[in-house]
């Protein structure tokens, strides 16, 4: 079987094609044959064809917004060597950030389906609306005759319960308005689990482990039995972790104070907090930590932000320990975690204290690779495992037709 995902971003649309060996695919039964990046939409746009993470093609293009971009995808698609021999789709997974309550599956996409997520707009809206324009211009260009599956990033946190996922406000308010921590980057978190399962041979049941996805967007979760029981983001994805431009946690009465202070309205702060904090507002250089790092060590706020990160992160972690009874291991996951030596090593030599025993070497070695990187002895492990949510959307995809 032959899956097309799609994963609409804030500024960037990534696509991939995915060959499934069987019509019930577990991780191992998914390849990928094709994955590229549509990235500054409504720009200067550039489609970017990778291979192992590393860009091997590379060409302008135009991309207004979402739906020429897509268009762009699909066209480019029609011209490659390789993708002739999977011309033929059988499912079109789409990456849709937040469900709400709405959504506690995937689902196969009809019109109420892409009414209801583009109702969810006002919840993630520099996400959902992308994603929907994704979803028509394809169903534009491919008929009626590929169904389309939408795979959400709120669904691995559902089994959260009501004493973590309730917010300490009136409860007639949470319920009138279905306020409560809803969590994200859940499709990468789920990604990690499982993995982690499969390269350590644990059975589900016994997959007791923290999971950090670190990259401009961040977020830790603790999975008890192979579920999610609590997560850094909440009713958005601004809170939780500080990131590349989001502040993560803050003092709520702050909005109102910075809005008075600066003479704006509150909607103003909300935009600074979303995409002028973070890595970025604290450096005042850049939300990348590559770009960071190359001024760690001759500029002041730049080594302050890393260290910020590195502690709101460890704050996390010690937290999550707790609410686990211990864990087995930390994964990290994300270009961040995937790649910045410095913040892999911060985080694990703070945690001698429940056992876990770095092993430098290791570390230095696994870089945007899988692997252990603790010492065999230790008594928390951590492993790094790239991220690739495209498997985990194909995957869920294809039980959904299924």
């Amino acid at each position: 079987m032959n899956v097309l995902v799609f994963n609409a971003g804030s500024a960037s649309l990534k696509f991939e094609l995915i060959r499934a060996d069987s019509e019930k695919p577990d991780l191992q039964q998914l390849h990928q044959v094709i994955s590229c990046s549509i990235e500054h939409i409504g720009g200067d746009a550039v489609l970017s064809q990778l291979q192992d993470k590393k860009v091997i093609h590379k060409q302008q293009i135009t991309a207004n917004d979402y739906s020429t971009a897509t268009q762009q995808a699909l066209k480019w698609l029609n011209k490659q060597e390789i993708s002739n021999k999977f011309n033929k789709f059988d499912v079109v997974g789409h990456r849709i950030v937040h469900g709400a309550n709405r959504f506690t599956a995937p689902i196969l996409i009809n019109d109420e389906v892409i009414a209801e997520i583009e109702a969810l707009e006002e919840l993630a809206p520099l996400h959902n609306a992308n994603a929907v324009d994704v979803i028509r211009a394809t169903h534009k260009l491919l008929g009626n005759k590929v169904p389309m599956v939408a795979v959400f990033d709120t669904v691995f946190h559902r089994d959260i319960p009501d004493f973590a996922h309730l917010y300490g406000i009136p409860f007639e308010l949470s319920e009138r308005y279905q306020i409560r921590r809803y969590g994200f980057h859940g499709i990468s978190h789920q990604y990690m689990a499982t993995r982690y399962a499969q390269i350590t041979n644990t059975p589900k049941e016994k997959v007791d482990i923290i999971t950090l996805h670190l990259e401009s967007g961040c977020s830790a979760t603790a999975i008890k039995a192979g579920k999610s029981i609590d997560t850094s983001m909440g009713f958005t994805p601004l809170e939780g972790l500080m990131m590349g431009k989001r502040s993560g946690d803050i003092d709520p009465a702050l909005i109102n104070y910075l809005a008075t202070k600066e003479g704006v309205e509150v909607g103003e702060i909300e935009e600074l907090l979303n995409n002028k904090s973070g890595l970025l507002g604290v450096s005042g250089i850049s939300h990348d930590t590559r770009v960071l790092m190359k001024h760690f060590d001759t500029d002041k706020r730049v080594r302050l932000a890393m260290e910020v990160f590195c502690y709101r992160i460890l704050k996390y972690i010690g937290a999550y320990l707790a609410v686990l009874g211990g864990a087995k291991a930390i994964v990290f996951g994300g270009g961040i975690g995937e790649n910045t030596l410095f913040v892999r090593d911060r985080i694990c030599s703070q945690l001698k204290w429940c056992g876990l025993m770095l092993d430098s070497e290791r570390n230095q070695q696994t870089i945007d690779c899988e692997g252990k990187i603790t010492s065999d002895d230790s008594g928390l492990h951590a492993y790094v495992i790239p991220v690739q949510e495209g498997l985990q959307i194909a995957q869920q995809a294809v039980l959904t037709i299924f």
